[in-house]
C-alpha cells in the first residue's frame, strides 16, 4: 500500500512539473524595448536648412530565433524608407543608414550650397497589436529631401508571434477574393462611390479596378485598410482608410 501511495505521489509531482514547464513555455514571449537612433549634419544649420534623422524602433529580445527574424524585417523596412537616390543604402545598422543619409545631404549641399534645402527623415515604429496569433508592428514615417513637400505614410508588419515569421495575406485570409469584394462594397459605401468605374469620384485605382491596400492593420476593433498618399488618391486628397469590424469578417479571417 505504501508503495502505491508513493508511486501516485511521484506521478502527481511529475505531472505537475511537466505542466509547469508547459505553462512556462506558453507564457514565454518575445520582449520589446523601444530604441531611438538620431543623427544630425555637422554642417552649419540655418533655421530649417539642416539635415537630421530620427529612428525609433521596438527591438525584440528574449527568444533569439524569433527576435532575430522580427528585428531583421523591421530593419530592412526602415532601410527601404530612409535613403536618397534610386535605391536604398547598403548599411547593416541603423547608424550606417543614418550616416549615409546625412552624407548624401552634405555632398549635395557642398555641390549646390545655395540651392539645397533642409532634409529630414523620421521613422516611429511600435508594437500596435498583439494576440496569440498575430503580432502587428506599425511604422509611421516622414521623409523630405527637397521639393514642394515631403512624404508621410504608414507601414504594417505582421508576424506570427511564436515563430517570428512574417504573415502574408494567405496566412490570415481564407477567402481573399471574397474579402476583396466585401471590402470594395464597404469602401464604395464609405466614400459614396456609385456603381460603375471605381475612379468616378477622382480616385486613382490602377485600371479602374478596386484593390486591397499594401497596408493592413489588425486593431482591437477590426481590420484597418490603410491606403497611403498617392496609392489611390492624390497628395491633396491624402490617405484613405476603411475599418472593417471583426464581427463582419467571420467568413474571411483565419486568425485575429
Amino acid at each position: 500500500m505504501k508503495r502505491i501511495v508513493l508511486f501516485l505521489a511521484l506521478s502527481l509531482a511529475f505531472a505537475s512539473c511537466q505542466k509547469d514547464k508547459k505553462d512556462g513555455s506558453e507564457l514565454k514571449a518575445v520582449d520589446f524595448q523601444s530604441k531611438t537612433f538620431e543623427k544630425k549634419t555637422t554642417l552649419p544649420c540655418k533655421g530649417d536648412i539642416c539635415a537630421e534623422v530620427k529612428i525609433t524602433v521596438p527591438e525584440a529580445s528574449n527568444i533569439p530565433v524569433v527576435a532575430d527574424s522580427i528585428n531583421k524585417k523591421i530593419f530592412t523596412t526602415v532601410r527601404g524608407i530612409v535613403y536618397f537616390g534610386e535605391k536604398p543604402y547598403n548599411g547593416k545598422t541603423y547608424e550606417e543608414i543614418m550616416a549615409s543619409f546625412i552624407n548624401s545631404y552634405e555632398e549635395l549641399k557642398k555641390e549646390f550650397p545655395d540651392e539645397t534645402l533642409g532634409w529630414e527623415a523620421k521613422v516611429d515604429a511600435k508594437v500596435d497589436y498583439t494576440s496569440d496569433k498575430v503580432l502587428n508592428i506599425k511604422l509611421h514615417h516622414y521623409t523630405y529631401t527637397g521639393g514642394a513637400h515631403g512624404y508621410e505614410g504608414n507601414r504594417s508588419l505582421l508576424f506570427n508571434p511564436e515563430t517570428g515569421k512574417e504573415l502574408t495575406r494567405k496566412d490570415f485570409l481564407k477567402d481573399e477574393a471574397g474579402f476583396k469584394s466585401f471590402a470594395e462594397k464597404e469602401f464604395r459605401k464609405k466614400y459614396k462611390i456609385p456603381a460603375g468605374p471605381i475612379n468616378a469620384t477622382g480616385l486613382m485605382f490602377e485600371n479602374e479596378v478596386f484593390d486591397l491596400p499594401q497596408t493592413i492593420f489588425f486593431t482591437k476593433n477590426g481590420l484597418l485598410l490603410h491606403y497611403n498618399t498617392y496609392e489611390v488618391a492624390s497628395y491633396a486628397d491624402g490617405p484613405k482608410e476603411l475599418l472593417l469590424p471583426y464581427d463582419q469578417l467571420t467568413n474571411y479571417l483565419l486568425i485575429k
